[in-house]
């Protein structure tokens, strides 16, 4: 497939996981990948390239509002183009509320909400004088149902879905499409870690039993980013394999 063929891509937190799998998919649908993640991505970089894909990295923290935008007009000044932003950088600090640090709030908040602010933007500015682009952010299900031990996770997530139906709003004008992704339980080195029982009571909860792979948020994200989805905007697509209804 090259439905995406000449377009111009950035997804943060690509160096591993869900996003190197974006980054991959994406590059495979035919975009050129710009790579950003906090360590540098040169394995999502290489393996692209290795594909026959076309990809670049570069080391930036979303959570630098200075930084992220030089990186989005780095881009822009370097391709003429931004088509595409997956915003996927994200990090935990897991406690219940009355253990709950406060740098611990200030950074997951500062990385998976400030981070999305960061980046969209300088993105949406371009985007607006294309009249053109998709934005596509990766939220959870904890931001839709909440989970004991993570409220500063679930109100960062939850604050990013509102961010996307604003930003919906507000760019459907100009051919923008902003729509948010909201994974499960997805099978990464965190999940990977579970005890069996853990691993039981999880997949009891969930209509498909078994863990998503990267690669199931990859299809979902290629779609809301194809030439089909031009008239999806405002969606939180739900990817938990029935975690959540």
């Amino acid at each position: 497939m090259a439905e995406l063929q000449g377009q111009v891509a950035v997804v943060t937190g690509a160096a591993r996981g869900i996003g190197r799998a974006i980054a991959e998919r994406l590059a495979r649908d035919g975009a050129r990948v710009v790579c950003s993640d906090v360590v540098d991505p040169v394995e999502t970089v290489g393996a692209i390239v290795a594909a026959g894909g076309a990809a670049e990295g570069v080391v930036s923290d979303v959570s630098d509002g200075a930084a992220a935008a030089a990186v989005v007009t780095a881009i822009h000044e370097r391709h003429g183009r931004l088509d595409i932003l997956v915003n996927n950088a994200g990090i935990t600090r897991d406690a219940l509320l009355i253990r709950l640090k406060p740098e611990d709030w200030r950074a997951v908040l500062g990385i998976n909400l400030d981070g999305a602010f960061n980046l969209t933007q300088p993105a949406a500015r371009i985007m607006i004088k294309q009249r053109s682009g998709r934005i596509v952010n990766i939220a959870s299900v904890v931001g839709l149902m909440g989970n004991a031990g993570q409220a500063n996770y679930a109100a960062s997530k939850a604050g990013l879905i509102g961010f996307t139906k604003a930003l919906a709003r507000e760019l459907g004008p100009r051919n923008v499409t902003v729509n948010a992704i909201a994974p499960g339980y997805i099978r990464t080195p965190m999940t990977e870690a579970l005890t069996d029982a853990q691993r039981a009571a999880l997949l009891a909860a969930v209509a498909i039993p078994r863990l998503g792979e990267p690669a199931d948020v990859a299809a979902a994200v290629a779609f809301l980013c194809s030439p089909g989805a031009a008239y999806i905007t405002g969606v939180v697509l739900n990817v938990s394999g029935g975690l959540y209804m």
